[in-house]
């Protein structure tokens, strides 16, 4: 039997999990230890907020809310059962440091999950003390003097380094690293598993014990037999012999479709009603162990890939969908290879994990769409750190030639340009953050001078009140943007054609307005940072028109026995 005390010192680290992602996000899912402070100190100001704030929701007292909080959350992946292990380690810490009337970012310099190092600014989200920080920390510091907790938080141990966790953790950072499916028993890149690289981000594999039955690949034998691609179209028809996907898919141009992009393609999103204490409740928590084994992206809902229907309350809908609806041949073939933290410059770390056979799969339409990490990081001085033209135009020709040695003739790719991040500062920075909109005292420009400070903001050059640095960020980003349109239309591959996109913000925008929407509502409100859904699927839509206006043979025939494949395979299957 495993030490008891091994359990409970990796608990509070497990139990951040969640929150630690948000800082992450613009670096990956396996931060180095360089950051690992600043993710420390932000999932514990997360927390001690939401506790906070949970007891002037309900006028209650410190030690219910922290209960009131871990009943809200699920029993899967141990999140409840960790959270009152927490609860009973620190909570009488906290609880003394708020009858003190300590806010969570002396609570979290008390109990060091942050840490101010010598010669270092002070990093703190909430107004600082009226008292002089010095005086008020060590005031604090006498009130925890001789608490046990403390052996906790410096321990620094984590849940894997529990002998029994450490073997399935290694295979799970593996397989993320990789961007592999977790759970893939013939090894074909595809599964029938959701999360952890699964069917959210690829088609489900129909036969997993079979590695010649996937999405994507060209029928074995008009699969009279068995479902060699996954589409839910076989057999044969009893009324004249003919194989139905013969009869209903030659010759009307199957195609996938294969994203190459970072987080904001990934899908990249916090729900605001995990940390907003008025708007929690059972339910809020109910995707919860689904988001952390998806490194909290939602790609089965993304603009690309997306194959579940828009909770945006918008009828655009992914690029995927369209796909399947011109064409219902195209059934599950898709594949997100997206990674929290990609750019140009890594993406040859992951992009082996993308699948398709020259000779024996269907063209797919592939987009690359890089369209944050080379410019951005969360560096004190971000500049020295940014891709410049050189560099991208190297690495972009690298992938594009793996590209071509992988992709099946007549693929298409669509290169992406960057946006331009203004639009965070200038939109968000007086608006409250979720945090902030109880007691009006946490701004955007709080939150992002926060981050800053940590070194943990996913785009320091965009999110900072410095206008210069904004500026001189997106003139990177512009000339990154005009390096990927000369490649487009300078370079030929045998293949694919080469297309090149704008990343335009600014008609997305223009758009929601007509709508009636406001601009800060296209940005994920909690880190401040990413597209939203809404841009996501309106993006999707400015993709496909200008398909069906300068390029419609990307797209592929409408198949007009897609009638017929409803009424007899039904939905063929689902997702």
């Amino acid at each position: 039997m495993k030490s008891p005390r091994k359990l409970i010192m990796a608990a509070p680290v497990f139990f951040l999990l969640t929150l630690h992602t948000l800082a992450s996000s613009g670096y990956g899912n396996w931060p180095d230890t360089r950051h690992s402070n600043g993710h420390a100190c932000i999932g514990c100001v997360l927390v001690v907020s939401m506790i906070e704030q949970l007891t002037q929701v309900h006028n209650s007292t410190v030690q219910i809310s922290m209960e009131r909080l871990c009943s809200y959350l699920p029993e899967k992946l141990f999140l409840k059962t960790t959270c009152y292990l927490v609860v009973h380690i620190f909570g009488p810490d906290i609880t003394k440091l708020f009858r003190a009337d300590m806010n969570a970012d002396v609570v979290c310099h008390t109990l060091e999950f942050c840490k101010q190092d010598p010669g270092q600014p002070l990093c703190h989200l909430y107004p600082l003390p009226k008292e002089a920080w010095t005086f008020t920390l060590e005031k604090a510091r006498q009130i925890v003097k001789r608490s046990p907790a403390l052996t906790y938080s410096r321990s620094g141990a984590g849940i894997c380094s529990l002998p029994f966790l450490a073997k399935i953790c290694q295979k799970i950072k593996l397989s993320i690293q990789n961007s592999v499916p977790f759970k893939d028993a013939d090894s074909d890149k595809y599964s029938d598993f959701p999360t952890l690289r699964g069917f959210y981000w690829r088609g489900r594999d129909c036969n997993d014990s079979n590695k010649m039955a996937y999405p994507g690949r060209r029928p074995d034998n008009w699969d009279s037999y068995q479902d060699s691609n996954c589409n839910g179209i076989w057999g044969v028809d009893p009324k004249d012999g003919i194989p139905y996907e013969k009869k209903f898919c030659e010759g009307s141009q199957p195609r996938g479709v294969i994203l190459l992009g970072d987080s904001a393609g990934a899908h990249f999103h916090i729900p605001p009603d995990w940390i907003t204490a008025s708007q929690m409740s059972l339910k809020s928590f109910l995707n919860l162990p689904i988001a952390l084994t998806n490194e909290l992206d939602w790609p089965q809902l993304s603009g690309t890939t997306g194959f579940l229907y828009s909770t945006s309350r918008i009828k655009e809908n992914s690029i995927y969908l369209r796909l399947r609806k011109r064409n219902h041949c195209n059934h599950r073939d898709y594949q997100n290879i997206s990674k929290n933290g990609a750019s140009s410059q890594n993406l040859e770390r992951f992009i082996e994990s993308l699948s398709r056979n020259q000779l024996l799969d269907y063209p797919a339409i592939v987009i690359y769409a890089m369209i944050g990490n080379d410019v951005c990081s969360g560096n004190i001085d971000p500049l020295p750190e940014m891709t410049t033209p050189e560099k991208l135009y190297s690495k972009v020709m690298q992938t594009l030639q793996y590209l071509d040695s992988h992709l099946p003739n007549d693929s298409h790719v669509i290169l992406y340009g960057l946006p331009d991040g203004r639009f965070l500062w200038d939109h968000l920075h007086d608006r409250y953050h979720p945090l902030g909109q109880l007691n009006k005292d946490v701004t955007y420009a709080h939150f992002y001078s926060f981050l800053n400070c940590l070194q943990v903001s996913p785009c320091h050059g965009w999110m900072s009140s410095n206008k210069t640095l904004r500026t001189l960020t997106s003139e990177r980003a512009e000339q990154l943007s005009k390096t990927l349109k000369k490649i487009a239309t300078s370079q030929k591959f045998t293949n694919f054609d080469l297309f090149y996109l704008d990343f335009d913000f600014q008609e997305i925008t223009e758009e929601w307005q007509r709508r009636g929407g406001q601009p800060w509502q296209l940005i994920e409100p909690v880190d401040g940072f990413h597209p939203n859904e809404v841009v996501l699927q309106l993006l999707a839509d400015h993709f496909w028109k200008k398909m069906q206006h300068q390029w419609p043979h990307v797209l592929g025939k409408e198949n007009p026995f897609n009638p017929q494949i409803e009424q007899v395979f039904g939905d063929q299957g689902g997702h």
